[in-house]
Order: structure tokens, then C-alpha cells, then sequence
């Protein structure tokens, strides 16, 4: 399987992890949410696996932009809704590949990825 990020060109925590990934010599492919929209069985995996609460950006300005209504009382059936809906929500970037499964972006945890510590 061929590592894939999925996320957003324009974000700084994904321009980060894509430097730190051509930095290693990491190969993989970037799915934009944007133009590629939302891959519903990665998002659903990752959801099965890190927990909505890891995989939902409660912290982002899309998410807080949502109606109260919206927000209120999640579940991980109304947050994948959300996220599916919004992309902009999913905590980015998200790595996919051979027995990895990664949200967001930590140098270290990457260095631990991929033994380049």
C-alpha cells in the first residue's frame, strides 16, 4: 500500500509534514480534500481506530464557525456527518498507509514512523 496524506495544500500543518516527509526521502501521495473530496471508508478507519474525538478539529475555525446546534452533543455518527460535510474539520494531516494511521503532525512521531530518529 502506498502512503497517502489526505488534507489541505494550504494548511501549515500539512506544508510542514509534507517538507518533513521530501526531507526523509518518504515517498507517498496527497489526496486534496478539496479538489478529491472526503474518502469515506479512510475517514471511517480512522475514526474506528484513533476515536472521533482525535480525528474531529474542534479547534479549527471551521468548527467553531458551525451553528451551536451543530457542535452540540456529538457522537462519533454526528461528528463524521460534520466531517464529511466539512472536511476543513478533520484534524489534518492524516496519514494513511502499511500499519500506520496518523492524525495531525509531530516531527518526533514521524521520526518514530519511519526510524528516522
Amino acid at each position: 500500500m502506498t502512503l497517502t496524506m489526505y488534507g489541505i495544500p494550504n494548511c501549515d500543518t500539512v506544508k510542514k509534514a509534507r517538507v518533513w516527509l521530501g526531507e526523509h526521502d518518504v515517498p507517498y501521495r496527497f489526496h486534496d480534500y478539496k479538489k478529491a473530496g472526503v474518502d469515506v471508508a479512510v475517514l471511517t478507519q480512522a475514526v474506528d481506530a484513533l476515536g472521533w474525538e482525535t480525528v474531529l478539529n474542534r479547534q479549527g475555525t471551521t468548527f467553531r464557525k458551525l451553528p451551536e446546534a451543530e457542535r452540540a452533543d456529538l457522537d462519533a455518527v454526528r461528528a463524521m456527518a460534520i466531517m464529511e460535510a466539512h472536511p476543513s474539520t478533520i484534524k489534518r494531516p492524516l496519514l494513511v498507509g502499511d500499519g500506520i494511521l496518523e492524525a495531525g503532525f509531530k516531527p518526533d512521531r514521524y521520526a518514530a514512523l519511519f526510524d528516522k530518529g
